[in-house]
């Protein structure tokens, strides 16, 4: 079998100016940021970015990367308005698709399925779809009704971080809700994905260790071992969100320079250097799990 083992740096060389990215994870959950800083780190631009957004779209947009935002919300959860993403937005630095998490879900489904769009009654009669002008009616040959045709979010790329994985591209989550991880990795052409733990190939022949593989390894493109890659978000039973940490990314965003001293200290450095600045292995694993 193919080892697709590899490094941030390598995936971050794949992508390109102007490629539209789906990001995983659901606010402050299980967000692949170690992929997220390497974005940081590279002069990519101009991007369409694709997410259930936080932190991730939050300083993608602080830091000039985002030309266009497929989204259905942005925020922190306990911090309700992401700031970054919040500044961009209200200076009208982002081309934007707004619709409700269920349309997103479905023009996920419809890359993954491979076909343009998936008719649904969700938006019908909402600001919806006078917000997104692009987004079209169509009429059924069944009832005679005009329903809304939610255009397929076919992705470049989707990055996405994992509990589990081994080098074949086998991911295994372990949490709470899957979110639309899944969706994700079908509707990419290339999904990379970090994980906690690299595991032998064996380990998923034990038990029902199989059973939390949600998407076929052939969807996967890269694998990278980034311990504690989703910090400062979640990845849970593995650890909590870092709530210390998010209130001084978030307190950042009112002072003058506050981005580039965020970056300087947390983005313009190795992660192992990253782990240790924010406290070390041992305290991201205290971190306490959510509890909503």
């Amino acid at each position: 079998m193919a080892n697709k083992q590899m490094s941030a740096a390598a995936v971050v060389a794949q992508l390109k100016d102007g490629m539209t990215i789906g990001i995983g994870g659901w606010g402050p959950r299980r967000k692949p940021m170690a992929l997220v800083r390497e974005i940081l780190r590279s002069p990519l631009k101009d991007l369409t970015i694709v997410a259930y957004g936080g932190a991730d779209v939050g300083m993608l947009c602080a830091a000039g990367k985002v030309k266009k935002l497929v989204f259905a919300f942005v925020s922190l959860d306990f911090i309700p308005l992401e700031p970054y993403f919040r500044a961009a937005r209200q200076s009208g630095q982002l081309e934007v698709m707004e619709v409700d998490e269920g349309l997103f879900m479905l023009g996920l489904k419809a890359a993954g399925m491979r076909v343009p769009f998936i008719p649904t009654r969700v938006g019908l009669g909402t600001d919806v779809l006078k917000r997104n002008p692009e987004l079209k009616l169509t009429g059924s040959p069944y009832d005679g009704k005009d329903w809304v045709a939610m255009p397929a979010l076919r992705l470049d790329a989707a990055l996405l971080h994992v509990d589990r994985a081994d080098v074949r591209g086998v991911c295994q989550i372990k949490g709470p809700d899957l979110y639309m991880d899944d969706l994700f990795a079908r509707a990419a052409r290339q999904t990379f994905v970090s994980c906690d733990e690299l595991v032998d190939s064996s380990f998923f022949e034990t038990g029902d260790e199989a059973r939390y593989a949600f998407w076929e390894r052939s969807e996967t493109s890269g694998v990278v071992h980034l311990p504690f890659g989703a910090h400062p978000s979640s990845c849970a039973p593995l650890y909590g969100f870092d709530l210390k940490h998010f209130k001084e990314y978030v307190a950042s965003a009112k002072e003058e320079g506050g981005w580039q001293s965020y970056a300087d200290r947390y983005v313009n450095c190795s992660e192992a250097e990253y782990i240790d600045r924010v406290g070390g292995a041992e305290a991201i694993q205290k971190l306490p799990l959510p509890v909503f």
